[in-house]
């Protein structure tokens, strides 16, 4: 992996960047020698030690777009101090656990890994975020990259939200588990025609991205791992717009001393995010719980 240096920071620092008046910056690191493009709002100087949430795009998608969608979390960012990141992936794609993914980023293996850890040392070295307050919310193939960090880099994200996608089942699944324990939640439509809920082949027009497990099983593969056993408590969320047709309920293994799993299922969802809740909201109010049960 290489990475340029300017002084003590690990970082390429663009020759253009865009600033608008909500002081909107791009930038990006060099990894492996590709320029790695990354968004952000400048946060107020009075926010010190914020927590880092990377919020990562779908397949075929950008940061920007992915931001574009995200104005109730930003909205509360300064109030809860936090540092909301929206990388783009390599050419619109991540390189995420799908063996079979035919996008550029899976076939040349693209370096995430080396991606990801540039982007917190930036942050760190720049904004000093809060150790230990790492995190990653993904939304579809972003989901598939957001279980990639929980997989590889558990020691480096203190929780993670993935967003209508399930792990990839074993003749797809392109990554090595690390085995440690990390809290996840998994916000997934039991009527999803891409990411089918009951397991199967992922169907998103021409694309060829493999086979996955079930929602379940995925819920369970983190939940095993965890040290749970037997059945998680449930909750019905309350209905807010019942005019979408979708409802919401909640599953959630938590217990003193292990980390926390939790499965919101849309019942009538899709490959959509709900309109009873704000995806990242209810993310950010996971990744608290989190924090405060250390």
């Amino acid at each position: 992996m290489k990475i340029t240096i300017l002084g003590t920071v690990l970082v390429f620092l663009t020759l253009s960047f865009f600033i608008s008046k909500s002081q909107t910056l791009t930038d990006s690191v060099l990894v492996a020698d590709n320029y790695r493009t990354f968004h952000f709002n400048k946060p107020s100087p009075s926010n010190k030690t914020a927590s880092l949430i990377f919020i990562l795009h779908g397949s075929g998608g950008s940061g920007k777009r992915q931001m574009s969608k995200c104005s109730n979390i930003e909205a509360i960012a300064n109030d809860e101090n936090l540092l909301l990141v929206y990388p783009d992936g390599y050419k619109r794609f991540w390189n995420e656990c799908r063996k079979n993914a035919e996008s550029e980023a899976n076939i040349i293996d693209i370096d995430e890994k080396g991606f990801f850890n540039s982007m917190i040392d930036y942050f760190t070295i720049r904004y000093h975020v809060q150790p230990g307050q790492v995190f990653a919310i993904g939304t579809s193939g972003g989901g598939h990259m957001a279980y990639k960090l929980a997989l590889t880099m558990p020691e480096k994200f203190k929780a993670i939200t993935a967003i209508i996608a399930n792990l990839p089942d074993a003749p797809n699944m392109d990554c090595v588990g690390s085995n440690v324990a990390i809290p996840v939640m998994i916000i997934n439509g039991n009527s999803d025609p891409v990411n089918p809920y009951g397991g199967g082949e992922v169907k998103a027009g021409i694309a060829v991205l493999g086979t996955v497990r079930s929602t379940d099983d995925t819920f369970m593969y983190w939940a095993n791992l965890n040290g749970y056993t037997g059945k998680p408590t449930m909750e019905k969320l309350e209905d807010i717009d019942p005019s979408d047709g979708k409802t919401i309920e909640k599953y959630t293994y938590k217990s003193v001393g292990k980390p926390e799993v939790t499965l919101l299922k849309v019942i009538n969802g899709k490959h959509d995010y709900p309109n009873d809740i704000d995806v990242n909201l209810e993310a950010w109010s996971f990744f608290k719980r989190q924090i405060n049960s250390k």
